[in-house]
């Protein structure tokens, strides 16, 4: 465990002293391993820059790592490329922002300069908080309110991917997926909580679902629509909140989980096949980010793809004041 943390303090040190692009950049990362909302924060980032009396006009980008990809090297996602050659998320985002240039590259340096050199304006760097080799403008890290970092331990004991103490390196902090009301207490607490300084400001963020929209358009049956029974399957790190939303609606009758960004096989649909037979008259959801794998998957059975739809999420701010000092942020790179 000490020589994990040496390593994780030596990354801390070569980050602070990395140079920035030649455009603004703004990194969503976090100190954990999944679970902190970091693809609905890029989107939620996407549509405040579109809005921005000074981005608006401007060419943004999203940059990422591709997590799981099979393609190598400096790749432009398209809406028609696959989550494995492009990365589930990076197309999930591609797909709801076609105006936008999404980009994937483990390289970031190489990948910000190719950007830049394409006319890009401003890059939003998803999970480039511990790539050493590259300092973005503003650093934003997300902290799920259900697991607070004080309350965890470096892997593989815990959910920590980097030491408690890199906070301190936020320029701004975001606790994601809490309640949709913050009291004054519950925000002093979780500055005490997560040692903040005075400086560093702290938001507070809840996500919202809209409602279910089809995997298979051309194929689907408008009738699941109304169904009052779900069966729920998802590849996420927590699905947790997922289901407590969808409870309020329907009954869930089976829920099937996989691995994280798990890529779909034939015999995965043929698992998930064996619950449509068994609640002949449920629905079938899935995330967005499944949903995007479950299209690689060449061995769909008809009647998953009749009923198969996907939940749509977005993250907010829970405080109007919140979400203008954010943007006014935003306005001042």
């Amino acid at each position: 465990m000490l020589i994990q943390r040496l390593i994780l303090s030596r990354a801390a040190a070569s980050w602070r002293k990395a140079p920035g692009a030649e455009v603004p950049t703004i990194c969503v990362g976090n100190i954990t391993v999944g679970g902190t909302g970091k693809t609905p924060h890029t989107e939620m980032i996407l549509r405040l820059l579109q809005a921005s009396g000074r981005w608006g006009k401007v060419r943004p980008a999203v940059l990422s790592r591709g997590y799981k990809r099979k393609s190598k090297g400096f790749q432009l996602v398209q809406t028609d490329s696959t989550a494995a050659f492009a990365g589930d998320e990076p197309l999930q985002i591609k797909r709801k922002f076609p105006d936008v240039t999404v980009a994937v590259d483990k390289n970031r340096v190489e990948g910000c300069a190719r950007l830049v050199q394409d006319g890009i304006g401003i890059i939003v760097l998803d999970d480039a908080f511990q790539y050493k080799k590259l300092h973005a403008t503003l650093n934003i890290v997300l902290v799920n309110w259900k697991r607070p970092i004080d309350k965890d331990c470096l892997l593989p004991f815990g959910r920590l991917r980097d030491l408690p103490s890199r906070i301190a390196d936020a320029d701004m902090v975001i606790v994601t997926k809490g309640p949709s009301e913050i009291d004054p207490e519950d925000r002093e607490r979780w500055r005490e909580k997560i040692g903040l300084r005075h400086d560093q400001p702290l938001y507070f963020t809840t996500e919202e679902y809209d409602s279910p929209v089809p995997v298979f358009p051309a194929e689907a049956d408008p009738r699941y629509n109304y169904s009052k029974t779900v069966i729920l399957f998802s590849g996420i790190a927590d699905d947790t909140p997922l289901r407590a939303h969808l409870s309020d609606t329907y009954k869930i009758v089976e829920v099937l989980k996989f691995p994280d960004h798990h890529a779909y096989s034939g015999m995965d649909m043929a698992q998930i096949a064996g619950a449509v037979r068994r609640y002949p008259t449920a629905a079938l959801l899935t995330t967005e980010k499944d949903a995007a794998r479950v299209l690689d998957c060449k061995k769909v059975d008809e009647n998953i793809r009749k009923r198969l739809f996907a939940v749509p999420v977005k993250a907010s701010f829970v405080d109007e004041t919140d979400r203008e000092e954010f943007a006014q942020r935003l306005s001042t790179l």
